[in-house]
């Protein structure tokens, strides 16, 4: 099967703020690049306020929201977004979907089923529900629907999991049109891959059938040593909060995470930079480098099979102009050698 190569970046609130988010997807638009996904979190920063503004701000490429959660916002209200943002923006909205976080849902006083039942039965009733139909008696949406739990205006979205555990992905690859697995280190894209296939052919799909980003963190810079740092102390930042599992199955040592996070909480985030800096596998977690080293990186991925590139934070010192390189330098690069040879494979 012949497929383009999609490229995408993820932009966020907290770093851009909401009339931010406009400049970042312009910028992302005339950067060449696909898709611009911005998330929205409970009590975070209100990115579904930015998604609106950056539907009517650009022309050509997609927005995505990446993720919402079934959660705080109910799926009908989840349908009726989507099919607004579609109308708005002639079909240009993806709709991300996530299980949220147990804790920050719980800081609300929520308390949900397990995170893959209730993405499950969100993905599933949002997609009747943007058709115009009712998800009453639809298998695996739930049995709390009513016959008449109908949209008013509805319009069909492609509908993306933000997924990492291998239950969550193998649904993924069941019942959703693409996948937002956050890769780390971007080698896990072919694991992550993997398990979506298995879901897939389980309903005799075809992952190809399937938008798959392998999400990584990218941090580039025309200074290969300030990217290098930078990305060192994002991945200092989140040293505690990764798998320790995932870790040891891609040759990552977690008692350096360990020791990198005691560092950060005893307020030390110099040293802690320096530690992953120093190691000979922390790095490894993101893309990173000058422009040359980062088309390398990423060729390596497109050679091993993904067909969708999508670059996170921390993205540079200046995100905006991050990405303004990465469209000057590296897209075209992974375009072309994309079409010269890795379509078709």
């Amino acid at each position: 099967m012949t497929r383009e190569l999609v490229l995408s970046v993820r932009v966020g609130a907290a770093g851009h703020g909401t009339r931010g988010l406009t400049t970042a997807a312009l910028n992302a638009e005339a950067a060449g690049f696909d898709q611009v996904w911005a998330g929205n979190d409970i009590f975070g920063p209100p990115g579904i306020a930015g998604l609106a503004s950056m539907l009517m701000s650009t022309s050509r490429i997609k927005v995505g929201a990446g993720v919402l959660d079934p959660v705080s916002l109910h799926p009908a209200q989840i349908a009726q977004l989507a099919s607004g943002f579609q109308e708005l923006s002639d079909d240009r909205f993806l709709l991300g979907l996530g299980a949220g976080s147990d804790v920050f849902l719980g800081w609300g006083g929520l308390t949900p089923i397990k995170p893959v039942p209730r993405t499950r039965q969100a993905v599933i009733a949002i997609r009747e529900l943007t058709h115009g139909r009712s998800p009453a008696g639809v298998p695996g949406a739930g049995d709390f629907w009513a016959e008449q739990a109908r949209i008013q205006q509805p319009r069909p979205v492609p509908i993306y999991v933000g997924a990492m555990g291998p239950r969550m992905l193998e649904m993924t690859g069941r019942f959703a049109d693409g996948a937002l697995p956050l890769c780390l280190p971007p080698r896990q894209a072919h694991r992550a891959l993997d398990q979506i296939r298995t879901g897939a052919e389980k309903e005799g799909r075809s992952v190809d059938d399937l938008d798959v980003a392998a999400c990584i963190w990218c941090s580039i810079d025309a200074d290969p040593d300030v990217a290098r740092r930078l990305l060192a102390r994002h991945i200092a930042h989140y040293s505690g909060s990764l798998s320790t599992d995932a870790l040891v199955a891609n040759g990552l040592d977690p008692d350096e995470f360990a020791r990198t996070q005691q560092l950060v909480l005893a307020g030390d985030e110099d040293a802690a930079t320096e530690t992953v800096l120093r190691s000979s596998t922390m790095l490894d977690l993101g893309v990173v480098g000058g422009a040359a080293e980062v088309v390398e990186q990423c060729a390596t991925l497109i050679e091993a099979g993904a067909r969708h590139l999508s670059f996170g934070p921390p993205m540079g010192p200046d995100p905006l102009d991050a990405v303004a390189l990465l469209g000057k330098e590296v897209l075209p690069v992974l375009r072309s050698s994309f079409d010269g040879g890795a379509t078709g494979r």
